[in-house]
């Protein structure tokens, strides 16, 4: 009798729970709209939906979609722009349709795939929806596409516009495009896609007080940290979301506000507080904390990069704390590289991030900047393909069959200076021949890898150069989140444990050191090993499941896996080979120069190379904080460049005849 009812009860647990989780969805906004949207998307082959953060779209219009039987033969596509929203909302759905995550609901995003032939929503990265058109470019797998949080305009979804605009006009009688927004931009969406209908979805939004500084603040995370406690110790029931820029002030700040909160004097009337962070790269069981209620008597006070503004929904916020800033990524047709730089947020962003104290009671938001300096800010932010490098965007059209980049039909096209900029990297690299054509093999084998062209041509070169065991190593390590760990308070320590892996020619090398000690630990001593050397476990486990399924591609496209052992030399080239447009040499007073486009960059303080002065390094990206900085770095031989990219730094040579920057 026991075991029976031992059995029974976790299915009554279960259907209590979906129970709760129904009238739940009853309450949201979107839920009185089902019928009509329905109807909609019936009628029109592309509809428009307008519905503030919070109205339950991205979470229910799939799910009325596939319940409708619009699905009916195929799946429901919806995409995000970001994969912790991919992530948390396809648990949530699978949770609310009482199903395994991975069978009947999905998500696919780079380097992890949780869906199945079975799978009928999938929730899915924009970037991997880009990835699946160029296997099928029709994208027949799915009924129903739906493109969510479109006012982002990340460069995925802007290109998926215009590939999804060409899907509709070849499959009139079986395809259906949902654009979602969250933001008032219907008429651009619509006007877009020749006049498309749009519906709108009322939210839930209470009045929330705004509240400036009355002068500007010499440091935005000190006012940050004090504006929390303020909020904790005056202010009535209600968890606090605070916006700051990266992984790096969420850690520093969650440390800060709770020894802070420790040390204020007791008051039994005011509430514990619980600090938890949440940004990309924190493990998923640590995200999830944040959307669980606070325990008791306890206040959360939630410190999030840009990701809550319009990716996720934190129930019990009533408090916001906006910084006015943001981290984001630019291109510079002119440096031809990416920066990573703290931008101001734009008036549309700052009402976004308000508007969240707004969603269940009133609320009340602090600006930690002056009203004056809001009326200063642009009114929208800059669509991401305006901004950003287009190698990959481009490698992709061309694979895809687009052959006029220039002349696609981008929703607001971007520079084009950015665009033949890409088209001159993508020829120097050999995937595009003189009239802009996709080479055989090497222009379809980096359109195949899941990685920027540049780290696909090293790949690719460590095929020919016998090192790709130890290339795939390396690139897994770059694609990973940081591996390094350095706690506060246990700087020291944590620098020392780090010093084992330092290797005098750089970063990459590095990597690839830690990479290998890892391996060989046992998989149970792992976690203890990740610990005592201040390595992050997570970016491990990431790596190594990146290093699999690129390997799978490299084995797919007949790369020879070799391993150069000990000699480092053949793999410091294979990085000559793809990262030569990022190469600077040091000048006479020791600063360095990139030789492509003359910029002085010095080398960033985390890496192994700072401090030293060799004489020529390649490096990954550009990172501009208070100066221009070359971030992991390798020591290179000059002589390689001309050798392994003669097209590329002919001009320079032809220029300056002792290579130096033109």
């Amino acid at each position: 009798m026991g075991a029976a009812k031992a059995a029974v009860e976790p299915e009554e647990g279960r259907a209590a729970k979906r129970q709760r989780l129904d009238k739940d969805r009853q309450k949201l906004p979107v839920w009185s709209a089902r019928e009509r949207l329905v109807e909609l998307v019936r009628e029109n082959q592309v509809l428009v939906v307008i519905g503030e953060t919070g109205s339950g779209k991205t979470t229910q219009i799939p799910r009325f979609l596939y319940d409708a039987g619009l699905a009916k033969g195929g799946a429901i596509a919806c995409t995000q722009p970001r994969r912790v929203a991919a992530v948390t909302v396809a648990q949530r759905v699978a949770e609310e349709m009482g199903t395994e995550l991975g069978s009947k609901v999905g998500y696919s995003i780079r380097f992890e795939d949780r869906s199945s032939a079975s799978t009928r929503i999938k929730y899915l990265t924009d970037g991997m929806l880009l990835r699946e058109a160029l296997v099928d470019p029709e994208l027949h797998r799915y009924k129903v596409v739906v493109l969510d949080e479109a006012h982002e305009r990340t460069v995925a979804t802007d290109v998926l516009f215009g590939l999804l605009k060409g899907v509709c006009l070849r499959r009139p009688t079986d395809f259906r495009l949902v654009v979602m927004s969250a933001t008032l931009d219907a008429a651009a969406f619509s006007r877009y896609f020749g006049g498309a209908m749009a519906a709108y979805v009322q939210g839930r939004q209470f009045p929330v007080q705004v509240m400036y500084t009355a002068a500007p603040e010499d440091s935005y995370l000190d006012a940050a940290i004090a504006t929390s406690l303020q909020v904790h110790c005056d202010e009535g029931p209600g968890d606090v979301l605070v916006f700051l820029t990266g992984q790096e002030e969420i850690e520093s700040c969650e440390r800060l506000i709770a020894e802070a909160a420790a040390a204020l004097p007791p008051d039994p009337d005011r509430p514990a507080l619980l600090v938890l962070p949440i940004y990309a790269a924190l493990p998923p069981e640590q995200q999830l904390k944040v959307f669980q209620p606070a325990p008791p008597n306890t206040r959360k006070v939630i410190l999030s990069t840009n990701i809550a503004e319009t990716s996720i929904t934190i129930a019990g916020v009533r408090y916001v704390v906006d910084t006015g800033f943001v981290k984001s990524r630019s291109y510079s047709p002119r440096l031809g590289a990416d920066c990573l730089q703290v931008t101001p947020v734009s008036q549309a962003q700052a009402r976004q991030r308000s508007g969240r104290a707004g969603r269940e009671a009133p609320g009340k938001a602090f600006r930690l900047y002056t009203e004056a300096s809001f009326t200063q800010l642009a009114p929208t932010t800059l669509p991401e393909i305006q901004r950003t490098n287009l190698a990959s965007v481009v490698l992709q059209l061309k694979a895809l069959g687009v052959p006029d980049v220039l002349g696609f039909d981008f929703m607001d096209p971007p520079p084009r200076a950015a665009l033949l900029r890409s088209l001159e990297l993508l020829l120097a690299l050999g995937a595009l021949d003189s009239r802009g054509d996709l080479t055989q093999p090497v222009g379809t084998q980096l359109s195949r890898l899941p990685v920027e062209p540049m780290y696909g041509k090293v790949l690719l070169a460590s095929g020919e150069m016998g090192c790709s065991v130890e290339a795939l190593a390396v690139v897994a390590m770059i694609s990973t989140d940081v591996v390094f760990h350095l706690p506060r308070g246990k700087r020291e320590e944590a620098a020392e444990a780090h010093q084992r892996f330092m290797v005098r020619e750089g970063d990459h090398l590095t990597l690839l050191a830690v990479y290998r000690s890892y391996c060989e630990v046992s998989r149970r001593e792992r976690v203890h090993w990740c610990r005592s050397h201040f390595v992050n476990p997570r970016a491990m486990r990431k790596a190594l499941d990146i290093h699999k399924q690129l390997q799978d591609h490299l084995q797919a496209l007949g790369v020879v896996l070799k391993s150069c052992g000990d000699d480092m030399r053949p793999l410091r080239r294979a990085l000559v080979a793809g990262l030569f447009p990022h190469a600077a040499k040091r000048q006479l007073d020791g600063t360095y120069k990139v030789i492509s486009s003359g910029q002085a960059v010095a080398i960033h303080p985390s890496s192994v190379l700072h401090g030293r002065k060799p004489e020529c390094i390649v490096f990954n990206e550009l990172v501009r904080t208070t100066r221009q900085y070359a971030r992991d770095a390798v020591v290179v031989e000059p002589s390689w460049l001309p050798e392994l990219a003669p097209a590329y730094f002919a001009r320079s040579a032809a220029n300056q005849p002792n290579g130096g920057a033109t």
